[in-house]
C-alpha cells in the first residue's frame, strides 16, 4: 500500500475530483461504463469482466485523471486480482489427461488433412487440363464459324460504318460513367482525429443497411452505442462472433473494444480500420545552450493499446 495509507480506490477517487471530473464526464471521457467505474472506486474489483480488464480499466482511469497508470499499477500490486501467465496455463494444460488427449485427437486431424491434400491437388490437376481442352475445342470451332462467315460477307456503306462507328463511342462512354459512378459510390473510411486510445473514423457512403459484426481470436469485451443508446455489452469467447443492427437513421455508433488485437469490426460487410498503437508523452529531453540561444528536443514513444475506443461517423 503507498505510504498515505490510501487504497488504490480512494487515490483514483481523489484524482477524479481534484481534476473535477463526474462519473458521468469520465464515462464520456474513456467510454468504460459508469457501474465499472464505480466498482473500481469501491475496489469491487469481481464486478469487472475479468481480471485482465481490472488492470487496463484501473490504467486507462488513472492516465485520464493525470496519474501515471503503470507505476500505479505497480504501486498497488498487493491489491489487484493476479493474472496467471502463460507459462502457468501451458503447465497445467500438459497435466491435465483430457488436455493431452484433445491434443492426441487434434494431431490426428493434422495428419488426415496431410493425406488427402495430395488426392486434392491430383483432382484440381484434372480438372484444369479438361478445361483446357475443352476451351481449346471452343476456339477452333469458333475459328471455323469466323471463316465461313468472312468468305460470304457483304460490303458495309459508309454511313452504317459510322453509325456502328458512334454507337462503340456511346458504349465506351457509357462504361466509363458507370466505372466513375461505381468509383464515387464505394464505400471507404477516412481518419478524422485520434487522442490517446480513442480514434474517430468517417465512413463514406455507408449502406444504409448498417450491421456491425464483431469477431475476436482471444476473449473480448466490447460495447456499443449509437444515438446514446446502448446496443452491446458482453464479451466475445477466442474465435467467437455477434452482429449488431444499427437504426437506418443513426449518424454514428461508438464500439469500445477490450482486446483491440484480437477483434475485428464490419460494416456493413466492410472492415473498420483498427489502429492498435497509441502515442505517448514525451520519453526524454535534451537541451544545448550556446550563447543567448537554448535549443531542446524531445522524442515520443509508441506503445501498444489493449484498450480502444472507435467512433464511425456514417456519410
Amino acid at each position: 500500500m503507498s505510504e498515505n495509507n490510501k487504497s488504490i480506490g480512494e487515490t483514483l477517487r481523489d484524482a477524479r475530483i481534484a481534476k473535477g471530473y463526474t462519473l458521468d464526464d469520465l464515462q464520456q471521457t474513456t467510454k468504460i461504463q459508469k457501474r465499472y467505474l464505480i466498482a473500481i472506486e469501491d475496489e469491487n474489483f469481481s464486478d469487472l469482466p475479468g481480471d485482465f480488464y481490472v488492470r487496463a480499466f484501473i490504467k486507462q482511469y488513472a492516465d485520464t485523471v493525470g496519474l501515471d497508470g503503470g507505476e500505479l499499477l505497480d504501486q498497488y500490486a498487493d491489491q489487484l486480482p493476479s493474472t496467471k501467465t502463460q507459462e502457468y496455463v501451458d503447465r497445467v494444460n500438459e497435466e491435465n489427461p483430457s488436455t493431452r488427449s484433445a491434443q492426441r485427437q487434434e494431431d490426428d486431424r493434422v495428419a488426415k488433412v496431410k493425406r488427402q491434400v495430395p488426392i486434392v491437388i491430383a483432382v484440381v490437376v484434372v480438372v484444369i487440363v479438361m478445361v483446357g481442352i475443352w476451351l481449346a475445342s471452343t476456339k477452333r470451332s469458333q475459328q471455323s464459324s469466323s471463316s465461313n462467315v468472312d468468305s460470304s460477307s457483304v460490303s458495309v456503306s459508309g454511313s452504317s460504318s459510322e453509325s456502328s462507328s458512334s454507337a462503340s463511342s456511346k458504349k465506351s462512354s457509357s462504361k466509363k460513367t458507370s466505372s466513375s459512378s461505381k468509383k464515387a459510390n464505394s464505400v471507404s473510411f477516412k481518419k478524422l482525429s485520434t487522442s490517446g486510445s480513442t480514434t474517430t473514423y468517417e465512413m463514406k457512403n455507408a449502406p444504409s443497411t448498417k450491421t456491425i459484426t464483431l469477431a475476436s481470436t482471444a476473449s473480448a469485451w466490447v460495447s456499443i452505442t449509437a444515438s446514446g443508446s446502448s446496443l452491446y455489452s458482453g464479451t466475445l469467447t477466442a474465435n467467437a462472433s455477434h452482429s449488431v443492427k444499427v437504426s437506418a437513421s443513426a449518424t454514428s455508433v461508438t464500439i469500445n473494444l477490450g482486446n483491440a488485437p484480437s477483434t475485428s469490426v464490419k460494416i456493413g460487410g466492410h472492415k473498420v480500420p483498427i489502429s492498435t498503437t497509441s502515442t505517448s508523452s514525451a520519453a526524454s529531453t535534451s537541451s544545448t545552450t550556446t550563447g543567448s540561444t537554448t535549443t531542446s528536443s524531445s522524442s515520443s514513444t509508441t506503445t501498444s493499446s489493449q484498450v480502444q475506443n472507435i467512433t464511425v461517423e456514417f456519410k
